[in-house]
């Protein structure tokens, strides 16, 4: 017995012809459906390219200002706790306040790593970048506003007595036998 030679002999045993020897309709001779054309499957390769990066500009530019919009959620959680908090201090309420300090100074630093999935040359992200920072500054401003309220802020005078010069004695008094 040879090798490559199948046990019936000279013929394969399981044989497979693809021509198409038939009378029946192709592809090329059914009308095409009611709304699809040629010319759309048969579009240049370079205006589907150009279509997808379009739609992943929009898609990134959409994220972006998703992205830049989410530190007002935030601002209204932290508005909620604080208030909750009450006025009087006490550890609940100053580390309330110090998480609303720290939270948009971490995320004013991070604006660039932020929004750098985001950058491509067609999206613009000045405008998203603006309101990220402008909404972490509103945070930051509440959460100045609430180390004012509960008076950890040296805001009066009466906050820098120990840095003022002793006042000078203007009358002198006295009285008794001097000697």
């Amino acid at each position: 017995m040879e090798k490559g030679k199948g046990v019936m002999g000279s013929g394969r045993r399981w044989a497979v012809d693809f021509s198409d020897n038939s009378t029946a309709l192709s592809s090329r001779d059914i009308r095409d459906p009611p709304g699809f054309t040629r010319a759309s499957v048969d579009q240049d390769d370079s205006t589907v390219s150009r279509q997808k990066k379009d739609a992943e500009s929009n898609w990134k530019a959409q994220k972006a200002w998703e992205v830049a919009q989410a530190p007002f959620k935030n601002l209204l959680m932290m508005g909620f706790m604080m208030w909750m908090a009450g006025n009087t201090v006490h550890l609940f309420s100053i580390g309330i306040t110090f998480s609303a300090l720290w939270q948009p100074i971490s995320a004013l630093q991070g604006v660039g790593k932020v929004f750098e999935p985001y950058k491509d040359g067609k999206v613009e992200l000045l405008g998203p970048k603006l309101l990220f920072i402008a909404l972490n500054l509103g945070g930051l401003a509440l959460g100045v506003w609430k180390l004012n309220t509960l008076g950890l802020l040296p805001t009066h005078a009466s906050d820098w007595v120990s840095s003022l010069p002793p006042a000078q004695e203007v009358e002198y008094s006295g009285g008794g036998i001097p000697l």
